[in-house]
């Protein structure tokens, strides 16, 4: 079962984890997720970054550890994770590897409602993001390749899980545009029927037609 946390952002596992390693400020943290993509696996919003520190602190999982002034530049605060945020970075990355949780992309909403366009132009859109998919897939193989060589793969597991997920989306999109340009796909017809005519593919269902 997913818990509710003090914190729930996903950033906030991502600063407790660099926390884990050693105590760090604010900036040296955004530094280190962003050399480490940690922005793209976890959808990281940066306008929130020092509002999650701030939360964190608030709730004991990290704590002040010392408080600098380099030169003129603002003072700044180096954190270390505490026990309370050790145990809860241990317990959400438990829940995140075992259990399923609702997810809702951006993709699974169109095609719910992909209907209301026309089965020509919804090809169209489906090459134009299988074309995107394709080159994606190819740029992250190569990237993938290139860090294996410098990087154990134990810690590629998020990009190469990434890659897959993507290439099975591609696989996907190309067997529906098979069906839609073959004509194979059940219902087409009367897809294509009602934004000729504008009547209602449920009324058409329901009369039989």
């Amino acid at each position: 079962m997913v818990k509710r946390r003090k914190v729930g952002n996903l950033l906030a596992l991502a600063i407790l984890a660099t926390l884990n390693e050693r105590p760090a400020h604010p900036y040296e943290m955004a530094s280190i997720l962003k050399s480490r993509g940690k922005d793209r696996d976890m959808g990281i919003k940066w306008g929130s970054f020092y509002t999650v520190v701030g939360n964190l602190r608030k709730h004991g999982l990290i704590e002040a550890a010392e408080s600098g002034r380099d030169g003129a530049r603002p003072e700044r605060t180096v954190y270390r994770i505490t026990d309370a945020g050790r145990d809860e970075m241990l317990d959400w990355l438990r829940e995140l590897l075992a259990e399923l949780a609702p997810e809702e992309p951006r993709f699974v909403a169109g095609l719910s409602v992909m209907a209301w366009l026309g089965p020509d132009e919804v090809i169209a859109l489906l090459r134009t993001r299988l074309a995107a998919l394709d080159e994606e897939i190819a740029a992250e193989r190569a990237e993938l390749a290139r860090l294996l060589e410098e990087i154990p793969r134990l810690v590629l597991l998020e990009s190469e899980y990434h890659l897959a997920i993507r290439a099975a989306e591609a696989e996907w999109v190309r067997s529906i545009l098979g069906e839609l340009t073959s004509g194979s796909m059940p219902g087409l017809a009367e897809w294509r029927a009602f934004h000729e005519t504008g009547e209602p593919l449920a009324e058409r269902g329901s009369t039989g037609s």
